[in-house]
C-alpha cells in the first residue's frame, strides 16, 4: 500500500511520507495539528489510501498548500470570473468577495475542504445584510465552491443554509391600472415618450429598451428582436438570461414607430436632448423623466413598478389573461417567475367567484332536447 509513517526526533512529532506524480511530500499535520502520536499518523495514511482507492485523491487537502486557502482561492477566482460575468453581475460579486466573505474568512481560517453546513450557518448569521443581501453573498460563494469542485479543488460541494434562514420577506408587487399607468406616461415630454410605450406594450426591460438597435426590428415578420442590453451602463451582446426573445410589434406602438424622428445613430431609441446627441438614453436619465411625471399626476411608484410590473399585473386584473398566457407574452422561462403576479389578481379572482354557472342538470336537459 502507497505511502509510509516517519518519526522526526528531533521535533518529536511523526510524519506521512506520500510520493504523488513523482515528487516526494512530508505530511506533518493531521487536522491543523502536528501528529504526536503513531495513532493519528496511522489514521492520516488510512485516510490518504481511501481518497487514493476511490479516485478522490488531492495532495493539497493534505499538504494545505495556498490555493485551497479560502482567502487566496476567493481572490484569485473573482478575478477570473471579469471574462465571463455581465458588468452589473460582476460588481456584485465583487462586493460580496471583497466586503463579506473575505474578512469572514480571515477571521475565520479555513481550507476549502474544512467548509461545512455548520460553517456556512455561521457565515449566514454574521452577514451584516439584510434577507436579499444575505443571500447574493450566500450565493456568490456557493458559485465559488462550485468552481473549486469541477476543478478538483474539493470533493464535493457542501450543503447551504435552506432559504427559510435567510430571512427574506416576499413583497407584494406594486402596480398601477392602465388608466393611470397612461396618464403617467402622457406627462412625460412628447419627445421622450416613444421608449415608455414601447416599455408598456412589450414587457420588457429598460435596459433591453436602450440598447435596441434599428436592426433589431424585423419589417417582414413586424417584430422585434431582443439580443443585448446594458449591464452597469455598458452596453453587453447578450440579454440577462443570455436568451435571444423574438417581441411581435404591439399594434398600439405601430403609429407611435411611424411618427418617431429620422436619426443617424444605430439606436432605435435615441435621446433628442441629451449630454451626447443622438445616442441612446441613460437609465438615470428615464427614472429621472418617470419620477417627475408621476410627480405631475400624483403618483409615486418606481419605473420598474410603474412600466413592466404594472403591464403584466394589468394583462391578469384587467384583461383577464392566464398566468400561462402572460408567461408566453414575458418569455419567463420558469412559471414560478410569473406567480408573482398571480398574488395579486384580485379582479381576476373576482371574475371567477361572480361567473355564472349553468346547473349540470339544465346541461343535461338542452343536451337531450328537453
Amino acid at each position: 500500500m502507497k505511502g509510509s509513517i516517519h518519526f522526526r526526533k528531533d521535533r518529536g512529532y511523526y510524519y506521512v511520507s506520500w510520493m504523488h506524480k513523482g515528487k516526494p511530500y512530508k505530511i506533518y499535520k493531521y487536522n491543523g495539528e502536528y501528529i504526536y502520536h503513531i495513532k493519528i499518523a496511522e489514521k492520516l495514511l488510512s485516510c490518504m489510501q481511501g481518497d487514493k482507492e476511490s479516485g478522490f485523491f488531492r495532495i493539497e487537502k493534505y499538504t494545505r498548500e495556498v490555493p485551497t486557502d479560502v482567502v487566496p482561492y476567493l481572490r484569485t477566482w473573482i478575478k477570473l470570473q471579469e471574462a465571463h460575468l455581465s458588468p452589473a453581475t460582476y460588481r456584485d460579486y465583487l462586493n460580496s468577495t471583497n466586503n463579506h466573505l473575505i474578512p469572514w474568512f480571515k477571521k475565520h481560517p479555513l481550507n476549502l475542504h474544512e467548509i461545512r453546513y455548520d460553517t456556512l450557518c455561521q457565515l449566514l448569521d454574521d452577514i451584516k445584510r439584510e434577507g436579499k443581501g444575505k443571500l447574493n453573498v450566500m450565493y456568490c460563494l456557493r458559485r465559488c465552491l462550485d468552481y473549486a469542485w469541477k476543478s478538483g479543488r474539493i470533493l464535493a460541494l457542501p450543503p447551504f443554509p435552506e432559504k427559510r434562514l435567510y430571512g427574506i420577506e416576499p413583497k407584494p408587487i406594486q402596480w398601477v391600472s392602465e388608466e393611470r399607468q397612461v396618464k403617467i406616461i402622457q406627462a412625460i415630454p412628447e419627445e421622450h415618450q416613444p421608449i415608455f410605450w414601447w416599455l408598456k406594450y412589450h414587457l420588457r426591460r429598460p435596459s433591453e429598451a436602450m440598447a435596441l438597435y434599428k436592426e433589431d426590428y424585423d419589417e417582414a415578420t413586424d417584430s422585434f428582436i431582443i439580443r443585448r442590453a446594458f449591464s452597469s451602463k455598458k452596453l453587453v451582446e447578450h440579454t440577462k438570461t443570455h436568451k435571444i426573445h423574438f417581441i411581435p410589434c404591439h399594434s398600439e406602438f405601430k403609429p407611435i414607430m411611424e411618427r418617431m424622428p429620422k436619426t443617424f445613430g444605430p439606436y432605435f431609441f435615441t435621446n433628442p436632448t441629451g449630454r451626447l446627441k443622438g445616442q441612446h438614453y441613460q437609465h438615470d436619465y428615464l427614472v429621472d423623466l418617470w419620477h417627475k411625471a408621476c410627480g405631475a399626476v400624483g403618483e409615486a411608484i418606481d419605473m420598474y413598478a410603474g412600466l413592466k410590473h404594472s403591464s403584466c399585473s394589468q394583462y391578469v386584473n384587467e384583461k383577464g389573461l392566464s398566468i400561462d398566457e402572460l408567461q408566453m407574452l414575458t418569455d419567463h422561462a420558469r412559471r414560478d417567475s410569473v406567480m408573482q403576479y398571480a398574488s395579486v389578481q384580485l379582479e381576476a379572482k373576482r371574475r371567477i367567484l361572480e361567473r355564472k354557472v349553468i346547473p349540470l342538470g339544465e346541461i343535461r336537459g338542452k343536451e337531450s332536447g328537453k
